[in-house]
């Protein structure tokens, strides 16, 4: 299990001064009803810790187009955290990080990251930037890398769970994997998802199994539909209730590696949407090893979109939104 760096030796001055600093964040965090350790107050701590040239190359308008993008592998600023930040910097934005994950499966989510990120020098090779102004009521924190795409934004992102399209995924022992992907961080959400295909019968398994998947294509990947129906897949409301609580423990899987607070607003929107209005499908062209334990499935409904791509290793795309009535 990873574990945080321990903290520079710093002066009684500095530690003070930061005593101060991390007083008001916290009261400031209790206002928007955050914990003083919620990575919201945290972003706040490192806002006020930046100099001019750090908010220059970092701190842009809410407006930003790359506020809201999402992709698989890239840098929301050219610069690395390990260039741009000091080294407690740096240390503020592992525990940003770090608070964004459910303390049961954080070990998890650091041992992919450790792993995919490893060649380009481990986490100083993220890029950060923040949007608005932290501490205000418009703000958000947008972390990437390869294979991560995460923020926080304090509710600033009206109707959004996880502050908009997230993205996570891992390549664990080589960019193919083997068909029972070994080591993945993530693959038990697929043998979770089989469960499902398993428990459906001949003609519901017809509905379910579609050919190929949809493209990857940054943000247009997660795009919402709005529909309810004639997506991909077997409804949700063609299900029995047995089959209806194996769906239910996927999304709980698929939502298990993330704070509570985010795991809480997903399914209040995803509820919002009405359960009965998601699709599940899953697609045969994308098997890897031929095995018929379905690599490549999703589960999508008209406000939310979570796409998982387990060939040749595994991608994971998610966008969930309330209805505009929630």
């Amino acid at each position: 299990m990873n574990t945080l760096p321990t903290p520079p030796s710093i002066s009684r001055r500095d530690l003070l001064t930061r005593g101060t600093q991390a007083a008001a964040a916290g009261l400031l965090g209790s206002a928007f009803g955050m914990s003083p350790t919620s990575s919201e107050t945290l972003v706040q701590q490192l806002y006020g810790s930046m100099d001019e040239t750090q908010r220059k190359t970092l701190c842009f308008p809410w407006s930003d187009p790359r506020r809201l993008k999402v992709d698989n592998n890239w840098h929301i600023t050219p610069q690395k955290i390990r260039d741009v930040l000091k080294a407690d910097q740096q240390d503020l934005v592992r525990q940003i990080f770090d608070r964004l994950h459910s303390y049961e499966y954080k070990s998890e989510v650091w041992r992919q990251f450790d792993q995919d990120n490893k060649g380009d020098g481990g986490f100083g090779s993220a890029s950060i930037a923040l949007f608005g102004e932290p501490g205000t009521s418009q703000f958000e924190f947008v972390l990437t890398g390869r294979h991560c795409t995460r923020r926080c934004d304090g509710d600033s992102e009206k109707g959004a769970a996880f502050g908009g399209p997230i993205f996570y995924g891992h390549a664990a022992q080589g960019f193919n994997e083997k068909p029972d992907h070994p080591g993945n961080a993530y693959w038990y959400q697929a043998k979770r998802a089989n469960e499902v295909f398993q428990a459906l019968d001949g003609k519901q398994r017809d509905l379910a199994l579609r050919d190929e998947s949809r493209d990857e294509d940054g943000s247009d990947t997660v795009k919402l539909s709005g529909k309810t129906k004639g997506l991909e897949g077997i409804p949700v409301s063609a299900l029995s209730a047995d089959q209806k609580d194996l769906v239910k423990k996927v999304i709980a899987d698929l939502l298990k590696p993330f704070r509570q607070a985010d795991r809480e607003e997903s399914m209040k929107y995803i509820e919002a949407g009405g359960f009965d209005n998601l699709h599940m499908a899953f697609f045969k062209n994308q098997d890897v090893g031929k095995d018929g334990v379905w690599d490549v499935w999703q589960i999508e409904g008209p406000h939310m979109v979570w796409f998982f791509r387990g060939d040749p290793h595994v991608h994971c795309w998610a966008h969930i939104r309330a209805p505009k009535e929630a």
